[in-house]
């Protein structure tokens, strides 16, 4: 029923029963009745007055029959004002956790952002070795005499590619990684690493269980920084340290490696690694000449220098890893290097052929000094 009609209804009800009560009062007045032994004046005053609550009494109860709006405001408003506090409560509660997600969001995009930007700069360092190994590939048919070692030479700079581009897609499928923590153990980082020649066989065991000790204060410090180095979370197949053992108890000067074999998260529970031995060799002498490369006379600009350098020191950097180098890079003087990058802007327009040449003698665990020249 509309408010309107509720409204017209009970003006009619209230006097109709106004009306009634009036001429019900008068007669009782009239007929001079009595009830309750009261005088007849005052027995129609209490019959008015019934009358009268009689029609709000109707008037009510007509109301919460009509309106279920009325009933709920007058017997269920303190509860509903309860259930109103409540809901804004939770309100609040669900506001400020959607800011904490929100912040938390912004945090995580910035890291993806990073991640993407690191994808970017090594789609860029890939495309100059590309471009490397398309050049040495027009140069293999005009290079007979050399043709076997710039083969190998293409070799290993289509395997810096690929490893480039293996790293990338790690490097993609890590980004999910990136929200749960920071990578600081690479697959293929070298842990600990050993030069050894025994004078007896049973001195093995000892030396790759002191080699096993090293890596695993190596992997604690990264996975987990700040605690005590309590347990052994280095994991190396069984199988590989008994071919250690086995292989370095011939009488020779070996060099052992362990490197982590996969990825690894701060806070992981254990570090899988994997052992390399082979023997130590003289992997440059003084004056080795690792690589060299042609800057042409169209090559002026400190980009190109930078690059065709870049190049070179890569290429030096394969041979040295061919001969068995276990180096991560190569020491060379930087300030030297940038000088000779200036003589080369500054030159006049002619073509002319850099080298790497080895500073010092290595074997194959000991840091590689090389030198970049001129070649006369």
């Amino acid at each position: 029923m509309s408010g309107w009609l509720l409204i017209v209804a009970l003006l009619v009800l209230g006097g109709v029963l106004s009306t009634l009560g009036d001429r019900l009062g008068s007669r009782v007045g009239k007929a001079r009745l009595s009830l309750f032994n009261m005088r007849p004046r005052r027995t129609a005053v209490v019959i008015t007055v019934l009358t009268g609550s009689l029609i709000s009494a109707l008037s009510l109860g007509l109301l919460l029959l009509v309106s279920q709006q009325l009933r709920v405001g007058l017997f269920e408003l303190d509860a509903l004002q309860q259930r109103l506090r409540d809901g804004r409560r939770d309100l609040e509660t669900a506001n400020r956790e959607r800011e904490e997600a929100r912040d938390e969001t912004q945090r995580i995009e910035a890291e993806l952002k990073q991640a993407e930007q690191r994808a970017i700069t090594l789609r860029a360092e890939l495309e100059p070795l590309q471009k490397e190994r398309d050049r040495l590939t027009q140069e293999i048919t005009s290079r007979d005499a050399d043709i076997q070692r710039t083969e190998a030479e293409l070799s290993r700079v289509r395997s810096r590619i690929q490893s480039g581009e293996a790293e990338l897609k790690e490097l993609e499928r890590n980004l999910v990684a990136l929200r749960r923590g920071a990578v600081v153990l690479r697959s293929g980082q070298t842990l600990a690493t050993v030069t050894v020649r025994l004078d007896s066989a049973d001195q093995a065991k000892d030396v790759i269980d002191q080699l096993l000790q090293q890596a695993n204060l190596v992997a604690y410090s990264r996975v987990r920084p700040g605690e005590a180095p309590d347990q052994q979370i280095l994991l190396v197949p069984r199988s590989d340290v008994e071919r250690l053992q086995t292989i370095i108890q011939r009488p020779e000067t070996w060099v052992i490696t362990l490197r982590s074999a996969t990825n690894v998260l701060r806070g992981e529970a254990n570090v899988y690694a994997i052992p390399d031995v082979r023997p130590n060799r003289t992997v440059t002498t003084t004056g080795d000449v690792l690589a060299s490369t042609i800057v042409t006379s169209s090559e002026r600009t400190p980009d190109q220098i930078r690059t065709r350098i870049n190049l070179l020191l890569a290429s030096a950097f394969a041979e040295v890893q061919r001969r068995g180098s276990l180096s991560e890079g190569l020491q060379f003087d930087g300030t030297a290097l940038s000088s000779l990058g200036q003589t080369l802007v500054n030159r006049r327009a002619h073509t002319v052929r850099l080298r790497v040449k080895a500073g010092r003698s290595s074997d194959t665990a000991d840091p590689v000094l090389v030198s970049v020249e001129i070649q006369p």
